[in-house]
């Protein structure tokens, strides 16, 4: 919604408005309402194609473009003076070849995977003057193969980095060297759910079959890598014991942080189909609504009402945030990592009760009335 309000004081004065992105893909009859052009897919090989046709007055409704790469050095020169956080945010890759029904990249990508050139990507990490980098891909070893290769250009640059990837590199040795070698301190996964019923729901029973849980968390904590875990609330079989079950699994292992989040059906994926067929959601298109505020359920849990959950996610947090549970996953994380990401680990859990109360019950969209006129 807030998108669409930016878009809207920008035609009132007359600009011309495209809208890119996954939303914009995944409902572009949508986003044509509130503006003059949608991209839908990946931008780079017609974005030249919309500037050229915006100069000349001729600008299309709609573009298509291709899921792929164009060889594009982003200048980043822009940000300087901004007090932007001191990490460069890359991308290796694209899409994920897993299918989980709540996943818009899933969606997005139609469950594929497309490799970014190696070349590319050592020289943009090369380019930056920065020493810490966030590798923005949402499954990074989706090609294992891609995946190896790289990290092994990357070993020389003597870097440190972090990024997201599946539980499915602990059962892989090599990787797990490979990755640490070449400087990951941290990596992110989506846990979920420690129920088996909820994952074969949100089809993700491959994770189950990996193997014994704890078993492959040790197996990335050996290697030195840190874990920053997210579970999702929400799916049929969840009741109060999943939220206990998910924090003390959390603590037991002394994850490096973790993310408790209820279940959000983005639009275009199947998990919103699933409930809007089962007249489950409280919104048709809760992204719409000037009510919705963050924390809110857009939906009807099975097992609880819609405020407990609310409540549950939210304590869950704040019990993992305590001090002193914070304290013993710091002591965890100092033995892992490399002393240059222990500042990294303070400044994200010290503050992170104080984070989730700031966040709670804002709205997605408004704050625009003190834009100038």
């Amino acid at each position: 919604m807030r998108g669409y309000d930016i878009a809207a004081k920008f035609r009132a004065k007359g600009k011309k408005v495209i809208f890119g992105g996954y939303h914009a893909t995944l409902c572009p009859d949508e986003a044509s309402e509130h503006g003059d052009s949608v991209l839908v897919g990946n931008v780079e090989s017609v974005w030249a194609e919309a500037l050229a046709d915006l100069e000349n007055g001729s600008l299309k409704a709609r573009y298509e473009g291709l899921a792929g790469y164009a060889a594009v050095n982003p200048n980043r020169s822009i940000f300087s003076g901004k007090k932007y956080l001191p990490v460069t945010l890359v991308e290796t890759g694209r899409g994920c070849l897993h299918s989980c029904e709540f996943c818009a990249i899933s969606a997005y990508y139609y469950s594929r995977y497309i490799p970014r050139p190696h070349e590319e990507i050592v020289a943009e990490l090369k380019q930056s003057e920065r020493r810490y980098h966030f590798l923005v891909d949402d499954n990074l070893i989706a090609d294992r193969d891609h995946a190896i290769g790289l990290f092994k250009k990357m070993e020389p640059l003597k870097i440190k980095w972090a990024g997201q990837g599946t539980l499915e590199m602990a059962k892989d040795p090599e990787l797990l060297q490979a990755m640490k070698a070449s400087g990951c301190e941290l990596i992110l996964i989506g846990f979920e759910s420690l129920n088996e019923n909820n994952l074969k729901q949100m089809n993700k029973s491959w994770e189950s079959a990996l193997g014994e849980r704890d078993a492959l968390v040790e197996n990335i904590h050996r290697a030195g890598i840190s874990i920053y875990a997210t579970f999702v609330f929400g799916f049929d079989d969840d009741d109060e014991q999943a939220f206990s079950d998910a924090l003390a699994f959390s603590k037991k292992h002394g994850l490096y942080t973790v993310a408790f989040n209820h279940l959000l059906p983005f639009p275009g994926i199947d998990t919103y189909k699933r409930l809007k067929g089962q007249d489950r959601l409280l919104f048709d298109k809760w992204w719409l609504e000037r009510s919705y505020r963050y924390g809110e359920l857009s939906f009807t849990p099975a097992k609880m009402t819609c405020e407990r959950m609310r409540q549950l996610f939210r304590d869950t947090r704040r019990r993992f945030a305590r001090l002193p549970t914070v304290i013993r996953r710091g002591m965890a994380a100092m033995k892992r990592n490399s002393p240059a990401m222990w500042w990294l680990f303070w400044a994200m859990n010290l503050r992170l009760g104080e984070e989730i109360d700031q966040k709670m019950n804002v709205p997605l969209g408004g704050f625009l009335d003190e834009w100038p006129k």
